[in-house]
């Protein structure tokens, strides 16, 4: 059966700009660009007739610019947006705050050899935009509607010496939501994988940094993993050591991701044992779920986001099926977190 032909939409005021962008991604046959637009003010009324499967959206435009427009796309009529910007460079908090928005993923213009179609560099590419283009995404609820139940007995007051947390597709606004609940007191130090493209994480801890009460830092090695929250960096595999420090590796391929979630899930059970606690939002694939059981295996407890609330349901539902102990809303998590009793090695 023939693969079928993704939709895509491209948003960017360059005209020649825009013009090569469509070439270089109706290089490949299952690629079909439907729609070229110079402003976000143009493309937001036809969104319904053309009905992408993807949009490409420019950050700096005439008009609403592309921060709002992807604010307003992903609360009316969510679907999956890659941006493409001269402003989404290495550090950058304008993609942090478009990927916080809804956007799946950022790159820079500058990255994007569009003169050369025919490389691997490309095909590679094309394939993330299809891949990326395949996400169904759901409807975001608004901060606070959702019920919030009070975290039960398994999770209320349970000594924890470290907390885990790992996200991919839909996970820079699950985390803010999740880590804005946590008091600046928060003893328990939080331990983050979010995979992201490369170049991203330093924007989007310095964006998180300014945002929540706890102190958001990328993680160093041998650094001891004290109150606040420790990002896993660029292309390293994050674990936590005996001593509680943070040991980086950039060597060791596990699965498709590094940093890979299973890699630190897994070092908290050695580590931490039954005062492991690690959670599991929005994301594609299955990254977490063998963590997920080395957890549990050590006494510890996962919590899983439920399907209602994930903007992809992948590791989450890779987490329940590896048997994650509670499975809450995203309004729940957080709260769930804040009431661990902090505890220190013994």
């Amino acid at each position: 059966m023939p693969e079928r032909r993704r939709r895509i939409v491209i948003c960017e005021d360059s005209a020649a700009y825009a013009a090569a962008l469509k070439r270089f991604l109706e290089h490949d046959p299952a690629i079909e660009v439907v729609g070229v637009f110079a402003t976000a003010d143009e493309l937001l009324p036809e969104l319904g007739r053309i009905d992408p499967d993807l949009v490409t959206m420019d950050l700096e435009m005439p008009g609403i610019g592309g921060q709002m427009a992807i604010e307003q796309i992903m609360r009316d009529r969510p679907l999956p947006i890659l941006v493409l910007s001269a402003y989404a460079g290495k550090g950058s908090e304008r993609a942090a705050e478009a990927l916080a928005a809804g956007a799946l993923e950022a790159m820079p213009k500058t990255g994007l050899k569009l003169a050369e179609p025919e490389n691997v560099w490309a095909t590679a590419l094309r394939s993330r935009v299809k891949r990326l283009a395949s996400v169904q995404l759901k409807s975001r609820s608004k901060s606070g509607v959702a019920a919030r139940r009070p975290p039960n007995r398994a999770i209320r007051s349970r000594a924890t010496q470290v907390v885990g947390i790992g996200a991919s597709t839909g996970g820079p606004p699950a985390l803010l939501e999740v880590l804005r609940e946590l008091p600046g007191e928060f003893e328990i130090p939080v331990l983050v994988v979010q995979h992201i493209a490369p170049g991203f994480t330093e924007g989007l801890v310095n964006w998180l940094d300014s945002r929540i009460d706890l102190p958001v830092r990328i993680a160093r090695a041998g650094v001891v993993a004290e109150r606040g929250v420790w990002f896993a960096a660029d292309d390293a595999h994050l674990r936590l050591e005996d001593s509680m420090r943070l040991v980086l590796d950039s060597e060791t391929q596990r699965g498709p991701h590094r940093p890979s979630l299973d890699v630190l899930f897994e070092s908290l059970a050695v580590v931490a044992a039954d005062r492991a606690v690690g959670a599991v939002l929005t994301g594609m694939g299955r990254d977490g779920a063998e963590g997920v059981q080395a957890i549990r295996s050590a006494g510890g407890l996962v919590i899983a986001q439920d399907e209602a609330s994930s903007a992809v349901f992948g590791m989450p539902n890779a987490a329940i099926q590896s048997g994650a102990d509670a499975v809450m809303s995203l309004a729940e998590v957080g709260p769930a977190l804040r009431s661990l009793h902090a505890v220190t090695t013994t």
